[in-house]
């Protein structure tokens, strides 16, 4: 046995628990042990008054005072000098060793003269019965791989004994070994110091040991490395990494060196998209802080090759057996998998007749909307044409000149990127997607509605009945009937953000998803963020009170909505009209929505966004509507007392997203933020009604599954067929109303076409170019309206809320205004000249409007004169959208953006695609994130008493 053991206490205080009790339990087992050690100094990281008191009275040869957050190998370097002995025992504040522990660690060195270094086995603070850490090898490509954490120590690696390395607490090193190799290497960063140790010795021709009869009790304060908590978990992954990369260059042949220095940092890329993969984005900063910084410090890892170079007695072969192999790590993964029974109950989509649902949402949308597969391109309402081209569609998404008006240069609204996406679908002919939209709608919304369902409860029946509810709401008909395209495509998506969102505390995955939807959601309705806000703030404070983790994930909800909406943000705000960011999207359309009198609020309240509910006026030429409010009685009462059951948490949550909903619906009713042309748009309540109208089905549900309608299981389905007939007596106007020939036009607001809103002349020469510009004229009685179209059309995703919503005039504005004015005065001499110069190469007058006074007449009149007068105008002739004139001569093309707007524009684009692809990343599932969701129920929330 070695004659003399020296022990090392380290004591750094970075730890949630106190120091000084962990300490008094070491220094406690210090003193009880069998062999006792010969010498004891101690280096305190700090100037704390009780560790100075306890270590002043632990009999130590010596106190070190160093600085606080001194690393354990400097700290350890710092007492080197006063080794006295012929075997020195490392350790920290929290690492007890029980009585035995040096006399059996100390017996191996004696029994055995080439063993260089014994290690104990590493048991958890307050139950010894845990292994915390047993031997640590390294795959191939250097990987730390722990080789007994955290099982069960039934003594089943009792007899393991030669490994690659161990844990650097607890060891105990021969003196010479420790001067010889130079100690621990500060290079490491707190993390596998123990191992590179262990690794430099067995090099030098030396033997490394377990003892695992001799156990040490740790508790994870005393390492820099290992704590607990989200910020600690960034430490130890910054940590982990550093150690590894400077192990990579400190172990590498010297020819090899540069080459995976070169490496780090695509490297250190691709790790991040590994690690947002595997849902772990809090590795990514410590990835990039590690790499940058191993790359940086060339003088450390000299050092460190140095020290292996003048130690070094066998070459690495030695080292080839002791590490993990493929094979070994691909079934240490598998193995690793959830033994538990999982909590989660079977999704029953087939079984329990949610795709049955789905196919007759399909037969009726087929019945009812068959007519339109007829149809090239949906018109009517909102709805315009596409580009010709996917290339144009993703022009029109981006930052640049605006597809409309005369040199507007500015964001587009992010919806253009979901009608872009959409018509990507259909590259060959991008308008044709909405009109397969439309027919799918139906049999979309059910699906969407039924997922929703699962949040709330495990009934099939309440499923579906939720399921048809959502498909049947009054402004998602309305919407369909009136031609809304934003409206629709929200009503689709909020079910999938219900679904998605009401997890997001729970994993990265449904995080990511709800991040993606709420930026898709926002797109279609702005007016919906107020509400967003609100609800996300209580999300949060509830999780971060009650849940207690998980607040990061709620947190990066909005991350990605905030970055795609900022350049509209920033564009708004500089134009002074913050309002104008809650504008809808698309075309500037009033329809027939409700008033803000009573009467309208009163409609609001039954969940009807139009003045005529359901279509029933048109639908019965007439005759008394003030009973279709009621029809939704039932659906509202239910989710009224659905706050009586035992769920009433997740009932009071609902409620409180529909309150938030129709207070939003209510705020909007009657506000308009933008034009068409002179005329005020109000903004869409629908919007909000869709989100109140999700959490009262949802909420109705609830009450059905709790036992509100009483707790014989026969009511469930009375109270499901009364919601639902209510529902469907509601909807059958607006349903029918694209099968009746005779009154199509009367009841719905669709139409076969426009393939465009200029003459089919100017298409042609403007289907795969947008520089090609249209000055548009409409002689009115109160003035000329004048716009811009540049391109085969006006387009839906060429619509800018930034234009519709402006309260002033531009300088493009009024420059417009000039050239109007002067192409239809005889005076005028340069009005065509100015318009070749800037790349107008056509002038439309459009058909007059019917019933058209006089005024407006005579002003037409004198404008198409003026027009026919003009020298460099050749007159195209009259077509369907109106007289046309073709500018002659050479025509400048369109400027495009350069310098500054081109740098914001690829600055803009990379961000929001880089915080899109991120969020992404993170939503694409794993194994590790499905054992996470079998583990958790698939109902949102407390479910007492519920019914299956």
């Amino acid at each position: 046995m070695p004659a003399r053991v020296h022990a090392i206490l380290v004591v750094r205080p970075e730890g949630r628990t106190p120091a000084a009790l962990h300490l008094k339990r070491t220094l406690a087992a210090l003193d009880a042990q069998v062999r006792p050690v010969d010498a004891l100094t101690i280096v305190l990281c700090g100037a704390d008054a009780a560790l100075t008191e306890l270590a002043a009275a632990s009999g130590a040869e010596g106190v070190i005072t160093a600085p606080v957050g001194t690393p354990f190998a400097r700290a350890t370097a710092l007492a080197t000098p006063r080794l006295t002995g012929d075997a020195v025992w490392l350790l920290a504040q929290d690492t007890a060793p029980e009585p035995d522990a040096l006399q059996r660690l100390a017996g191996a060195l004696e029994l055995s003269p080439s063993l260089a270094i014994s290690a104990p086995k590493i048991v958890k603070w307050d139950d010894h019965g845990e292994i915390v850490s047993l031997g640590i090898s390294v795959t191939r490509y250097g990987r730390t791989v722990e080789l007994a954490a955290g099982e069960l120590d039934q003594g089943q690696h009792d007899g393991d004994a030669d490994v690659l390395g161990a844990d650097v607490r607890g060891l105990l090193v021969r003196r010479e070994t420790w001067r010889a190799l130079g100690g621990l290497d500060p290079a490491l960063g707190g993390a596998d110091e123990g191992l590179d140790l262990c690794i430099r010795a067995r090099l030098a021709a030396d033997r490394v040991s377990l003892v695992p009869a001799a156990r040490i009790a740790v508790a994870g304060d005393g390492v820099a490395a290992m704590a607990k908590g989200r910020r600690r978990a960034r430490r130890r992954a910054f940590a982990q990494r550093q150690a590894e990369l400077h192990r990579r260059l400190t172990y590498a042949p010297a020819p090899a060196v540069l080459f995976h220095w070169l490496s780090f940092l695509p490297l250190a890329l691709w790790r991040s998209v590994l690690h947002l993969i595997t849902k772990a984005p809090h590795r990514v900063m410590p990835e990039w802080g590690a790499t940058l910084l191993v790359m940086l410090r060339p003088a450390a890892v000299a050092r460190a090759r140095r020290r292996i170079r003048t130690t070094r007695g066998v070459g690495w072969s030695r080292i080839a057996p002791l590490r993990i192999t493929r094979g070994e790590m691909r079934l240490r993964l598998d193995g690793d998998g959830d033994t538990t029974a999982p909590v989660r109950s079977e999704l029953r989509f087939f079984t329990g007749g949610g795709a049955w649902v789905v196919l007759g949402a399909l037969a009726v949308s087929a019945a009812l909307f068959s007519r339109l597969l007829a149809w090239p391109v949906l018109g009517g309402g909102g709805l315009l044409p596409l580009r010709a081209t996917v290339s144009q569609l993703w022009e029109d998404a981006g930052w640049g000149l605006r597809p409309l008006g005369l040199d507007a240069i500015g964001p587009a609204d992010p919806f253009a990127s979901l009608v872009a996406l959409l018509g990507s679908l259909s590259p060959g002919d991008p308008s044709r997607a909405f009109v397969v939209l439309w027919v799918l709608a139906l049999p979309l919304a059910v699906l969407g509605g039924w997922f929703a369902a699962t949040r709330v409860t495990e009934s099939a029946l309440l499923r579906i009945v939720v399921a048809i509810a959502w498909a049947l709401a009054p402004t998602f008909l309305a919407a369909l009937v009136e031609g809304r395209p934003a409206a629709v495509l929200l009503h689709l998506l909020l079910p999938w953000l219900f679904f998605s969102a009401s997890v997001a505390h729970r994993s990265w995955a449904p995080a990511g998803a709800a991040s993606i939807l709420l930026v898709a959601v926002l797109a279609c309705a702005p007016s919906l963020a107020p509400a967003t806000v609100v609800l996300w703030s209580a999300g949060l404070i509830v999780v971060a009170l009650v849940a207690g983790r998980g607040t990061a994930r709620v947190i990066w909800l909005l991350i990605p909505s905030a970055v795609v909406f900022a350049p509209l943000v920033w564009t708004q705000l500089r134009a002074g009209n913050p309002w104008g960011l809650l504008a809808d999207p698309g075309l500037p359309y009033a329809g027939d929505e409700v008033g803000a009198d009573p009467l309208g609020r009163a409609l609001l309240a039954a969940g009807f966004p139009t003045a005529d509910p359901g279509g029933w006026s048109l639908f019965t030429d007439g005759g008394p509507v003030w009973w279709v409010g009621l029809l939704a009685a039932p659906l509202a009462v239910l989710a009224v007392l659905s706050v009586l059951t035992p769920r009433w948490i997740t009932a009071s949550a609902l409620i409180v997203v529909a309150a938030t909903g129709i207070a939003t619906a209510f705020a909007a009713v009657g506000v308009a933020v933008s034009f068409d042309h002179a005329e005020p748009v109000a903004l869409w309540p629908g919007s909000g009604l869709s989100l109140a109208w999700l959490a009262v089905v949802c909420a109705a549900a609830v009450a059905l599954d709790a036992g509100v309608v009483g707790r014989a299981h026969a009511l469930r389905p009375i109270g499901a067929l009364v919601v639902l007939l209510a529902l469907t007596v509601s909807a059958v106007p607006a349903l029918t109303a694209q099968t009746d020939l005779a009154a199509d036009q009367a009841r719905s607001r669709l139409t076969n076409g426009p393939t465009s809103t200029l003459p089919a002349f100017v298409a042609a020469e403007g289907r795969g170019s947008t520089a090609i510009g249209t000055i548009v004229l409409d002689p009115r009685a109160d003035g000329l309206r004048v716009d811009v179209v540049w391109g085969g059309s006006a387009t839906l995703g060429g619509q800018s809320t930034v234009l519709a919503t402006r309260t002033e005039a531009t300088p493009g504005d009024r420059e417009l205004a000039d050239i109007a004015a002067d192409l239809v005065t005889l005076s005028s001499d340069d009005a065509v000249s100015r318009l070749a110069a800037r790349g107008i190469g056509f002038v439309l007058l459009e058909t007059a409007p019917d019933g058209q006074d006089e005024i407006a007449r005579g002003n037409r009149l004198s404008a198409g004169t003026a027009l026919d007068q003009r020298d460099r105008l050749d007159a195209v002739g009259a077509t369907a959208r109106g007289d046309l004139w073709r500018v002659t001569g050479e025509v400048q093309p369109r400027a495009a953006i350069g310098g500054d707007d081109e740098v914001i524009a690829r600055v803009i684009a990379l961000s929001a695609l880089a915080v899109l692809v991120i969020a992404l990343l993170l939503a694409v599932p794993t194994a590790a994130s499905r054992r996470v969701a079998r583990r958790t129920p698939r109902v949102v929330g407390p479910t007492p008493g519920a019914h299956r």
